[in-house]
């Protein structure tokens, strides 16, 4: 009879071991899924604010630069793409497209020596500056909370509790596009 008891006990331990060690990771992955929505949800605040600073900088360029419409439509475009994405997905490829047409757009600035001193210029290409910077850290954020993630729903015993409740690997990174890694030729 004692060894019935013994063994009921070790039973009953190890399905307190097992249960816990289910709702603790459970938990986890819980708690990392919603990282990442808080996460993505600071990369859309910095990514609104661009949106909002662009109009501003285009008009204040166009008084300058009345003959370079391809850009001002460029960029427009690219806004609206960022602006009507959907998916997370979709919003890192219309983000990615708009920073490359603002990119543009400062070049172009670079030709007009009246427009680089304007006051509302500076000002702007600073706010701008600033977002960019936001923009960056956010994104290194959100990176690392989806890496953390992934590397959870990965690991054992994590990844049993993952196949179980429906907690899938997340793909979407933010990456240097591939224009971005070539390094820009300074001449003088």
């Amino acid at each position: 009879m004692k060894k019935v008891w013994i063994v009921l006990g070790v039973v009953v331990l190890l399905v307190i071991m097992v249960a816990g060690t289910f709702i603790s990771n459970y938990n986890s992955l819980v708690s990392y899924n919603e990282s990442i929505d808080g996460a993505w949800a600071q990369v859309e605040n910095q990514l609104q604010r661009r949106v909002d600073l662009i109009p501003n900088l285009v008009n204040t360029v166009k008084g300058y630069a009345r003959h370079e419409k391809e850009i001002f439509t460029y960029v427009a475009d690219a806004r609206s793409k960022l602006l009507a994405a959907k998916t997370t997905d979709e919003k890192v490829k219309a983000a990615n497209g708009l920073e490359g047409a603002l990119g543009r757009l400062l070049a172009i600035a670079e030709n007009y020596p009246q427009l680089k001193a304007n006051e509302n210029f500076i000002r702007l290409q600073d706010e701008l500056a600033g977002t960019e910077n936001r923009i960056a850290v956010e994104r290194m954020r959100y990176n690392d909370i989806v890496k953390g993630y992934n590397i959870l729903i990965r690991r054992f015993p994590s990844n049993i509790v993952a196949a179980m409740t429906g907690f899938q690997k997340k793909d979407v990174y933010f990456k240097a596009e591939e224009a971005a890694k070539e390094v820009p030729k300074v001449e003088f």
